[in-house]
């Protein structure tokens, strides 16, 4: 297979300990970036706004990235203004929102008797008696804050109704056990975390509320991708080789304990597993029940970026903010960021390589 050379072989690639990070946790153990000459060291951190900042300075080649943040760091809008590009979406869904059991004194428990999804309206009363709900979203310009949204105007209620603050992933059980907030919506394994934790339930899952909806990109700087375009091509192919692999139910049971480890996520495979199978537990007494496509890895639809969608997420998130920006604009910045023709690119090298594996 006659790739490209690579430009840079040593990398540096952030991620957040999540269970979407999979794909390039995968690739490091399963020796895919190594199949490709490149040496990956991967670098976890705290936060969404620390994993851009760090690529926006070069401290980090490439990162696992919420999908709006490619374009609203482009527009300036979200730290500093740093034309980022991804050709590689990782993941779809993996969100839930999660309330406090404290929450549970306050609203109509019978109501939720039997129900898989709990709709927004459960939270009405409070509202309308002034009790001002505090939620936490990872990043103000997520999929978890424009879901959080949406789950609440699903049952008529205005998201200006609500206070959401930014809080860190890994924080955000600590946070909603000491009062600090009453809900969040956040990737997995949190969610799950709360409820074995007994200090939440889990009142939506995130494709219960937007089916396929856009979560993390593999995404660099657009000025990084000029300068090393062999090795961003190696490394994307070493992902989608990964998201594949993840494609696979027998492989599963392996990818929960790779995660589960002490240099990754160092939780435990229990925690772990609900997400990955689809068979998550609410919290409220009912049996596990089967959510389909909770996680999506890997296919073409899946992995593929689209102009189209960035220009519906920068509207979104847009939105949440007050501002509008000219719709050419918003068309221009969006070919920018999401770039359909580097996964296509993608795509065709891993098809070739997929080829020489399977020759005898």
């Amino acid at each position: 297979m006659d790739l490209p050379a690579a430009e840079k072989h040593v990398l540096k690639l952030g991620y957040l300990p999540l269970t979407d990070a999979a794909p390039l946790i995968i690739a490091k153990e399963l020796g895919f970036f190594d199949d490709l000459g490149l040496d990956v060291t991967l670098k976890a951190e705290v936060s969404w706004a620390n994993l851009r900042d760090k690529l926006a300075t070069g401290t980090l080649d490439g990162a696992q990235m919420l999908a709006p943040l490619p374009a609203m760091s482009t527009l300036g809008i979200s730290g500093l203004r740093v034309p980022l590009i991804t050709g590689l979406f990782l993941s779809r869904n993996g969100n839930a929102i999660t309330l406090s059991k404290d929450l549970l004194v306050s609203i109509d428990t019978a109501s939720l008797a039997g129900n898989s999804y709990c709709p927004a309206s459960l939270l009405q009363p409070l509202i309308e008696g002034n009790r001002k709900l505090v939620f936490g979203v990872v990043h103000a310009f997520s999929t978890h804050a424009l879901l959080l949204r949406k789950w609440l105007r699903a049952s008529d209620i205005s998201p200006e109704s609500i206070t959401t603050i930014v809080v860190p992933p890994s924080q955000v059980v600590d946070s909603m056990e000491i009062g600090i907030i009453d809900g969040f919506c956040v990737g997995e394994p949190w969610g799950t975390y709360a409820v074995m934790r007994g200090a939440g339930f889990i009142a939506a899952a995130g494709v219960d509320i937007w089916p396929n909806a856009p979560e993390k990109v593999f995404c660099v700087k657009e000025s990084w991708h000029e300068q090393n375009p062999g090795s961003h091509l190696r490394a994307r192919v070493a992902l989608l080789r990964a998201n594949e692999w993840l494609r696979e139910p027998d492989n599963l049971h392996s990818c929960v304990q790779l995660l589960a480890g002490k240099n990754y996520l160092d939780i435990s495979p229990g925690v772990l597993e609900p997400s990955l199978t689809g068979r998550l537990v609410s919290g409220l007494g009912e049996p596990d029940r089967r959510v389909e496509n909770f996680h999506l890895f890997g296919d073409g639809f899946t992995s593929r970026p689209r102009s189209e969608l960035g220009e519906e997420l920068m509207g979104e998130c847009l939105s949440m903010v007050g501002r509008e920006i000219d719709p050419s604009l918003r068309q221009s910045v969006a070919r920018r960021t999401y770039r359909p023709d580097l996964f296509e690119e993608t795509a065709g090298y891993a098809r070739q390589l997929a080829t020489l594996d399977d020759a005898p």
